[in-house]
């Protein structure tokens, strides 16, 4: 005769099989209310200034060259206007090379620099193990580089003979990015991801974007696009057909290094009869362009970005170079991340339609160099 099992005994395995289905659920409800308050604080004003307020006076009569990856992309130039700005404000010479998007272009352009033999050199938005032999020749001589966006961290680079990185950290950008996938997916997204492999900093980002969205139980990394940036306006229309045709409905937003990508791609959008306030919704991971606010503003196939404040970075690159010169250490300042949605598209912005935070930074970077 079989013996019955207790009642307390089924009614204990049925509530531990209701937690066990019910646990995953909670765990992404988490995953989606975690998202969406990374995305809330993002959003905020950036009124307050937290950036350095002593440093060593103005060196005098300095001339700087600004040495940048490719002056097609949006924010190499944004922050070679604030090194330029900032250069007049404290009284130096600022010459700009364009490496012209090409390795062999930034190798020229690397050389160019170095044989004006100024006080400083400026590596703008390009890998430092792209250039060993020309950074190894700056060091040689004596002049010291500041990088922006010339690797992974913020910082003194020493391996690299960088004097600091001037960058926001780039896991907060990919993160706050992906959260807000997340978010407006109600974690339900098809997302293609979009970087350039040639620079390390991007193939960062991007893996590091790609893997918020795994942990997001309900959301789908569609396509890890390897595509070169400098070659975006020819690559771009073809390939967002393809991924169209691909994908079809399933992609619902695009994650991408930097906004470049998205200044080709409306037209193929267009053509497939998707709404540029509609899916696949773009979100860019960096810089922040003009091109890219005004998508934003007019809902045009782009519907966010977490822009670096470039103007407020070119300022503290000259700052920067001014300790390098007075022999002291870095100042140890990294902004805050900032996500920039059709929502709050009117704040923070400058003259030129960009992140332009509304801190005082001027000021306060004048009261420092004594100026």
């Amino acid at each position: 005769m079989k013996k019955s099992v207790p009642a307390r005994t089924v009614a204990a395995a049925v509530l531990a099989l209701c937690a066990a289905a019910l646990a995953p659920k909670a765990m992404a409800d988490d995953f989606l209310e975690a998202a969406k308050k990374k995305v809330e604080v993002a959003t905020m004003t950036k009124e307050k200034w937290d950036g350095p307020t002593a440093g060593p006076k103005a060196a005098a009569g300095k001339t700087i060259v600004f040495v940048a990856g490719d002056m097609k992309n949006g924010g190499i130039v944004g922050v070679s206007k604030g090194v330029e700005e900032a250069g007049r404000a404290i009284g130096w010479t600022v010459r700009v090379i364009d490496g012209q998007g090409t390795v062999s272009g930034r190798t020229a352009a690397l050389n160019q620099a170095l044989a004006v033999k100024p006080a400083g050199i400026v590596v703008g938005g390009f890998d430092t193990t792209e250039q060993k032999a020309a950074f190894a020749g700056a060091a040689k001589s004596g002049i010291p580089l500041v990088g922006w966006h010339s690797g992974e961290q913020p910082g003194p680079n020493d391996k690299a003979g960088l004097f600091a990185n001037v960058t926001t950290v780039t896991d907060d950008v990919a993160d706050v990015a992906a959260s807000w996938v997340v978010a407006d997916s109600n974690g339900k997204a098809g997302v293609v991801i979009f970087t350039d492999s040639q620079y390390a900093i991007a193939l960062y980002k991007a893996r590091a974007m790609e893997a918020v969205i795994k942990k997001c139980g309900g959301c789908t990394v569609l396509s890890f696009e390897d595509s070169p940036i400098a070659e975006s306006s020819t690559r771009m229309p073809q390939l967002t057909t393809a991924l169209l045709q691909r994908f079809g409905d399933k992609w619902t937003h695009s994650l991408a290094i930097n906004d470049l990508y998205f200044d080709f791609m409306g037209p193929s959008l267009t053509a497939a009869g998707k709404k540029g306030d509609g899916a696949p919704k773009a979100v860019s991971a960096g810089d922040g362009s003009e091109a890219a606010y005004q998508r934003i503003r007019t809902q045009r196939f782009q519907a966010g970005t977490v822009p670096e404040p470039l103007n407020m970075q070119g300022w503290q690159i000259v700052d920067e170079l001014n300790r390098a010169f007075a022999k002291e250490k870095w100042s140890g300042y990294v902004p805050k991340v900032h996500l920039v949605t059709v929502g709050n598209v009117g704040k923070d912005g400058g003259p030129r339609n960009v992140f332009d935070p509304d801190n005082g930074y001027r000021n306060q970077y004048k009261a420092i160099w004594g100026k």
